[in-house]
C-alpha cells in the first residue's frame, strides 16, 4: 500500500510475539492495549480499553479506510467514526466475533474455501462478502522470502529432524479442551524421540513457555521469523491455523491437532493432502524432508485491490445517505 502512495498506520496489542515481530521487521506501530485472557469478562474489559484508545486516535486524525484480520474492536470504532472498514478472517466458526464484525464491516474478505451459505447467519452476504482464491498466506509470503539465517540464529542441529511446535491458543473461546490434551501427548511422543528430533516451540503465553522449557524443548528468548523457521524445519505441528497454512504455502509437511470444529479452509487442505489432521502422535512422520522449490504463490496486488476497493464503496454509501437526507 505504501508503494502505491498510501500512508499506513499499524496498531498492535501486547500478546504473544506480536510486538517483538513488528519490532524485528522494522514496522512502526502504535500499541493499543493487550489481550484480555481466557475469560469473557477479561476479554470484554480488554476490548473496551482497546476500542477507547482506537476511538481517541481516529478522532485526532483523518483515516480513509480501516483494515483488520479477526478484530472485534476495530469494526465498531470504524462504524462509529464513519470510516469504511475491511474485515478479514479464515475460520467461519468464531461465532461471537463474526456476529459483530461481520455486520459492522463495509467489506468482508475470506478464502473461497468458505462457502457463502456458512456466513449468512452472521449477516455476511454478497456484495459485502468477497471470497478470494487460495490462502492469505500465499499472498503475504509471495514477496517476503523467509529469513535463511534462522537455523544459525537458533543453533538448530543439522543432524536431527527439526520439528516446529505451536501450542493451542488456550485463551481463545472456540479452542479449548481436547486440542490441549492431544498436544500434551504430542510433546510426550517427541520427548521420547529426543535423540533424533530437535523441537522448537513458539508458545503464546508465559505458562506454555515455562512448561515447554521444562520438557527440554527449545523456546526462543526473542521473536523469531516464523516463515524462516518453518522453511528450516522438517515438519510443523500447530494447534492454530496460521502457522500450518504458512507451512502449506512453503511446501513443508504440516499437522493439525486442533480438536475443535474443522473449518472449511483446513478441510479443503486436508482433502487436497496438503495438511494432515493429527489424532494420534504415532502418525507423525519424524523424518528429514526433501528440500524442493517452494510452491507457487499468489499475486499480493489482488488482495490489495480488494482491500482498497472498500474505501470507494464506503464513500459511495456516504454519498447515497447524504443524497437521501437532502431530499427529505
Amino acid at each position: 500500500m505504501e508503494e502505491r502512495g498510501h500512508e499506513v498506520v499499524v496498531t498492535s496489542r501486547d500478546f504473544a510475539q506480536t510486538i517483538g515481530l513488528l519490532d524485528r521487521y522494522g514496522i512502526p506501530h502504535r500499541p493499543m492495549g493487550a489481550h484480555g485472557g481466557g475469560g469473557l469478562r477479561g476479554k470484554a474489559r480488554a476490548m473496551g480499553s482497546r476500542s477507547s484508545q482506537l476511538a481517541k486516535m481516529v478522532r485526532g486524525e483523518h483515516f480513509d479506510l480501516a483494515v483488520a484480520h479477526g478484530s472485534t474492536d476495530q469494526p465498531l470504532v470504524a462504524r462509529l467514526a464513519r470510516i469504511p472498514q475491511v474485515t478479514m478472517f479464515d475460520y467461519e466458526f468464531a461465532a461471537a466475533m463474526h456476529h459483530s464484525n461481520g455486520r459492522l464491516a463495509t467489506r468482508v474478505l475470506v478464502p473461497d474455501a468458505i462457502p457463502e451459505r456458512a456466513l449468512a447467519r452472521y449477516g455476511i452476504r454478497s456484495p459485502k462478502l468477497i471470497r478470494y482464491p487460495g490462502l492469505k498466506e500465499e499472498y503475504y509470503l509471495a514477496d517476503y522470502p523467509p529469513d535463511p539465517g534462522v537455523a544459525g540464529e537458533l543453533g538448530l542441529d543439522p543432524g536431527k529432524v527439526i520439528v516446529v511446535l505451536r501450542p493451542p491458543p488456550e485463551v481463545t473461546l472456540y479452542h479449548r479442551g481436547a486440542s490441549t490434551d492431544l498436544f500434551a501427548q504430542v510433546v510426550d511422543h517427541l520427548e521420547a524421540h529426543a535423540d533424533t528430533v530437535q523441537v522448537v516451540a513458539l508458545p503464546r503465553i508465559d505458562s506454555q513457555r515455562e512448561a515447554l522449557r521444562e520438557r527440554g524443548v527449545l523456546v526462543p528468548e526473542f521473536a523469531v521469523d516464523g516463515p524462516g523457521l518453518i522453511a528450516a524445519s522438517d515438519l510443523v505441528i500447530s494447534a492454530g491455523g496460521t502457522m500450518n497454512r504458512e507451512a502449506v504455502a512453503l511446501g513443508v509437511p504440516a499437522y493439525s491437532p486442533f480438536a475443535g470444529r474443522l473449518g472449511a479452509v483446513d478441510a479443503r487442505l486436508i482433502e487436497e493432502g496438503r495438511l494432515h489432521r493429527l489424532e494420534d502422535p504415532a502418525d507423525l512422520a519424524l523424518v528429514r524432508r526433501e528440500r524442493s522449490a517452494t510452491p507457487p504463490m499468489r499475486d499480493p496486488d489482488l488482495l490489495v485491490d480488494l482491500i482498497l476497493g472498500a474505501a470507494e464503496t464506503g464513500r459511495a454509501g456516504r454519498r447515497r445517505r447524504s443524497n437521501t437526507m437532502d431530499t427529505r
